[in-house]
């Protein structure tokens, strides 16, 4: 990786979600702005792993959860969904949104961008 490339990343990382898809867009109108991809440039696409079956503990907590989903489904960016997951920890913290409930929402954010991960693959 060149520093160039480092520098963006560094930067991609330090943005909220909302600023890293307007970010991601940008990049893509000045790709195809300036032309095709050289031949000589390989395309390089990740291999989707099914998720690793680790079982959810009878008493849990949110913030365990979030580990455990994280390694559960660890081909997932977690930046991608990190103000979902927020939003659902605030919720439980903040608001005392009971804990077992939480968890049943984290577990349907990681299974669904999974799925969206899985499907954009199997598309390429």
């Amino acid at each position: 990786m060149t520093s160039g490339e480092e520098k963006l990343l560094e930067s991609f990382r330090q943005l909220d979600s909302a600023d890293q898809s307007t970010l991601l867009a940008f990049a893509e109108f000045l790709a195809f702005r300036s032309g095709p991809v050289p031949e000589s440039k390989p395309v390089i696409t990740q291999e989707v792993t099914e998720p690793e079956a680790i079982p959810r503990p009878a008493e849990e907590s949110v913030v365990a959860a979030v580990k455990r989903l994280s390694k559960t489904y660890p081909m997932i960016n977690k930046n991608e969904i990190l103000a979902e997951t927020s939003d659902l920890v605030s919720q439980h913290v903040i608001q005392r949104r009971e804990a077992a409930a939480v968890i049943d929402d984290l577990e349907i954010v990681f299974e669904q961008h999974y799925r969206k991960i899985r499907d954009a693959g199997s598309r390429d």
